[in-house]
């Protein structure tokens, strides 16, 4: 009776796993469909979220010992309050901001995955090491080149498509999930 009732609590939740992956499936294509949309809604989440870091620095000068630690930690969590308001008042900048950063993240993480591939080369499968790191740097450059107009679609484009490939992942293997635990009871 016990590995009934837990066989069919993993079933709901393999079918709400499969839920979920629809629906990140459709936001994905959605954020396809509307990437400039897409990456303002980002740059306003960003500034929400160092909103909130600034208020929890503010919040964490209560606990601090001492008049300096106290002003120092609300003169931080002041600046990130106001930093991201002000990158959520003004999300063509914070987006343009982050499609820079993206760049040099994706720039950065090509080097580093080309530079792996010649110390490891000697390895089977090194290969695709190489590769990831070959296609990070043409990403790269893909968003750099025409960067800030880059903004517009950029973010939002592979945002849509992490979640297109994240959804489809999470459904393929929530059915499997399902139907293993179908085949068991």
């Amino acid at each position: 009776m016990n590995a009934q009732s837990t066989t069919g609590i993993f079933k709901e939740a393999a079918g709400a796993s499969i839920g979920w992956g629809v629906v990140m499936i459709v936001l994905g294509v959605l954020a396809l469909f509307l990437p400039l949309a897409t990456g303002i809604g980002v740059s306003i989440a960003v500034g929400c979220i160092i909103v909130f870091s600034g208020v929890a620095y503010v919040a964490s000068a209560f606990a601090a010992r001492g008049a300096g630690s106290f002003l120092w930690r609300v003169l931080i969590g002041a600046v990130y309050i106001l930093g991201g308001l002000y990158l959520a008042f003004n999300p063509g900048l914070a987006l343009e901001s982050l499609t820079l950063a993206m760049a040099l993240m994706f720039l950065f993480e090509g080097v580093l995955e080309t530079v792996v591939f010649f110390q490891f080369r000697t390895l089977p499968g090194s290969g695709w090491v190489l590769f990831d790191g070959l296609i990070t740097l043409f990403l790269a450059y893909m968003i750099w080149r025409p960067w800030p107009s880059s903004s517009i679609w950029a973010i939002g484009t592979i945002l849509g498509v992490n979640l297109i490939v994240s959804g489809f992942t999470r459904l393929m293997y929530s059915v499997a999930a399902r139907k293993t635990l179908e085949a068991i009871g």
